[in-house]
């Protein structure tokens, strides 16, 4: 057991600052490490296979996203159901969350896969995606690997829910260092432009998914894994999945908004389709750095609330919320100031490299300053769902988000289609949605742990 305990963390008592910065950094390095999984893509293509390739690889994210999230909603369900019962101390039900939530993953992973290659094609049609069968080879080969990504991710969510944060970190570390350098192998020597890509892609999801789950084999703590035990225990998969899907139909219906978004995008042409990808790639490391915080959220008020410690999940939710505040403002100014050299590592020099550049830095205009407000969202969203609450902050996402944006899309954009009135669509609905998060957190949630505490008080 002291092998594993050295990975883990208690949540439960310690300041919360320093825990909750303990368990950030590497989830952090780990978000973008995996980032970089698909940046090193978008610069090997956009640099030695062109824009016309770099379009192909970005412009299928959105899509991507709109498919798996669902099921990796159910890796933060299976997380939860990990964290509370490790926080209440009960390995028996740890034990059968982590068979249900791995059992899970190679269902998802199966289903996903299959569902992504045979029906990316007419997906990218409807989207008007204008480098069609580039983006359509690179998606097919893509969900090749989906049972290695879906397996990964549930794996990680396990360990990140006792507190393991480094572990992911270190096989992300290694199967990043494998995607480049067989990005560059197939690029350069083999010529393969988008399907080499795609295939680095995989075998790294490949590499990382083998390496969580000796992890979890080898571990003698809580969350060993024991393979020929991987079956589905009803009372964890109901658990599983009252966390889990309110937060996949979320991901993958916010994902309509920006498919919708992306489509219209792509009407103006493959430069702004160029310069869009890229700037959003690199958003994505500032997204990553704030999302690692509601991560920290989730797995806080999971673990105290399993302990009955409702005092720190309110504190914890206010030193998260100032945490995720100062990264997004620090990373997101950063990002916009050096954003021309670094939209230059993706583009390269090509004909209309000036023009790519100059829409990448209109996007990261309306996105960056305001990023924090994101990262507001999402730890409300965090501690919510790490209380208990599914329903209520998906419908919130939903309405201030997804919907907003799509009505946005139908009148606003509809009126003025540009991409000025495209982009800002995003700050607003961010502020209006934690807006609503907070309010439900104020005057529902924190009512909830007041009455646990006095009943625990009182027995």
């Amino acid at each position: 057991m002291a092998r594993s305990k050295r990975f883990e963390m208690d949540m439960t008592s310690g300041t919360l600052l320093p825990k909750v910065l303990m368990f950030s950094l590497p989830l952090i390095a780990s978000g973008v490490l995996q980032l970089l999984f698909n940046a090193a893509d978008m610069v090997v293509v956009g640099q030695w296979a062109g824009s016309h390739a770099l379009a192909a690889v970005g412009s299928t994210g959105s899509l991507i996203n709109l498919m798996v999230n669902v099921f990796i909603g159910l890796s933060v369900g299976g997380s939860v159901a990990v964290a509370r019962s490790y926080g209440a101390g009960d390995p028996a039900a740890v034990h059968k969350s982590v068979h249900t939530a791995m059992t899970l993953a190679v269902i998802a992973g199966l289903l996903v896969g299959v569902v992504g290659f045979i029906f990316c094609r007419p997906l990218l049609q409807l989207m008007n995606n204008p480098e069609l069968e580039l983006a359509t080879l690179y998606m097919k080969i893509y969900f090749l690997g989906m049972p290695a990504n879906m397996i990964y991710n549930f794996g990680a969510a396990i360990l990140r829910a006792v507190g393991d944060t480094r572990r992911p970190l270190l096989y992300l570390t290694i199967a990043g260092v494998v995607n480049v350098v067989l990005n560059l192998i197939m690029v350069l020597v083999f010529h393969l432009s988008v399907s080499g890509v795609a295939v680095a892609t995989v075998a790294s999801q490949i590499v990382s998914a083998v390496l969580v789950v000796i992890c979890l084999i080898r571990t003698d703590g809580f969350i060993h894994l024991e393979v020929k035990e991987l079956r589905i225990h009803k009372k964890q998969l109901v658990d599983i999945l009252r966390v889990g899907l309110p937060a996949g139909l979320q991901g993958s219906l916010f994902s309509i908004s920006n498919v919708l978004i992306q489509s219209s995008i792509n009407s103006f042409g493959s430069a702004v389709v160029a310069g869009n990808s890229a700037a959003g790639n690199l958003e994505g490391f500032v997204y990553t750095s704030m999302n690692a915080i509601h991560q920290a959220a989730l797995t806080f008020a999971s673990q105290n609330l399993g302990a009955g410690k409702m005092k720190r999940v309110r504190r914890s939710f206010w030193v998260c919320l100032g945490t995720v505040t100062v990264i997004g403002l620090v990373m997101g100014t950063l990002f916009y100031l050096f954003g021309s050299p670094l939209l230059h590592l993706y583009v390269g020099e090509a004909e209309n490299t000036a023009e790519v550049i100059r829409y990448g830095l209109l996007r990261m205009g309306y996105i960056l300053p305001l990023y924090f407000l994101c990262g507001l969202m999402d730890v409300a969203v965090g501690t919510l769902r790490g209380v208990g609450y599914s329903i209520m902050p998906m419908i919130v996402s939903l309405t201030g988000a997804c919907l907003f944006r799509v009505i946005w899309i139908y009148t606003v954009f509809a009126a003025w289609p540009t991409l000025d009135v495209l982009y800002i669509s995003y700050p607003i609905s961010w502020g209006l949605t934690f807006g609503v998060h907070l309010l439900c957190y104020l005057f529902i949630a924190r009512k909830k742990l007041n009455a646990l505490e006095a009943r625990i008080a009182q027995e």
